[in-house]
């Protein structure tokens, strides 16, 4: 057995290994039994070990299910966006199970802590070289909104990949103008569009949606940068110009922490001076 082209594969994924990859390097079925016998290897799926016994990081629960459904799987969904954005998106909970697609060619059941989904033309779709594997930001972000259960939940979907600078709103646009068949393309059209021109939340959209255009409201700028002097500035959620009116929009996705209140309470107090 290989063993530095063991140790090189273990420290590219992140402590995780199939027993494939084992027999290629010259491995055979009893050095597996060995090191599971002697604790240096733990199981994690039929075929996957990992090199410890203690708990798995999502990057390895990870890593064990693309092994898992390969060869040539790749992260899904919510778990190839997370994959991109990090243990900070809020789209994918960490003991969430891991999502992987595989081609639609090809029969893979899911095992525990693993959902498989099948797709038509897998390999254009994938950045291979990614690690993990994962299927393209934009079309798993697309996917993902699509598989939310109503029109908030997909909203925040795509705003999130946004927000988190893993895409652009251009970029997705680019992706549903270039997919044959999509579901609810004039829908993700029309909001991938507000995303672009600055609605980063659901309250934002719903503000542009439900007061500024249902009550013919001037159109307004958002995001609208703002730089005092001699201070970096910071961003207006929504500006109408030559009416000297500001709109601070404080949803509860990131402004429940002390810290983020006391800023709401700062951007508030300095609107009140102007």
């Amino acid at each position: 057995m290989d063993n530095d082209a063991i140790a090189d594969l273990l420290g590219r994924q992140d402590g995780v290994i199939c027993r494939r990859q084992v027999l290629a390097c010259g491995g055979a079925h009893y050095d597996i039994r060995r090191l599971l016998r002697r604790r240096a290897w733990a199981t994690v799926h039929p075929g996957v070990y990992v090199d410890h016994t203690g708990d798995l990081t999502w990057r390895q629960r990870a890593w064990a299910a693309v092994l898992h459904a390969g060869p040539d799987a790749a992260l899904d969904r919510e778990s190839a966006i997370r994959a991109d954005a990090g243990p900070g998106w809020r789209g994918s909970r960490e003991g969430d199970p891991i999502r992987v697609a595989v081609d639609a060619t090809r029969t893979v059941t899911d095992t525990p802590g693993v959902r498989v989904r099948r797709i038509a033309g897998l390999a254009a779709k994938v950045r291979w070289s990614a690690s993990p594997p994962r299927v393209l930001i934009e079309e798993a972000t697309l996917d993902y909104a699509l598989s939310r259960g109503d029109d908030h939940a997909a909203f925040e979907a795509l705003a999130a990949s946004v927000r988190a600078r893993c895409t652009t709103a251009q970029r997705l646009l680019d992706t549903v103008v270039a997919r044959p068949r999509i579901g609810r393309r004039r829908w993700l059209v029309d909001v991938l569009t507000d995303i672009r021109d600055g609605s980063c939340s659901v309250l934002e959209h719903g503000y542009l949606t439900r007061v500024e255009r249902a009550h013919g409201l001037p159109t307004s700028r958002r995001q609208h940068h703002e730089a005092p002097a001699g201070a970096h500035g910071l961003y207006r959620d929504v500006h109408y110009e030559g009416l000297g009116v500001e709109v601070e929009l404080d949803g509860r996705a990131f402004h429940d922490e002390p810290d983020q209140k006391d800023d709401d309470l700062d951007r508030d107090l300095d609107l009140v001076v102007q």
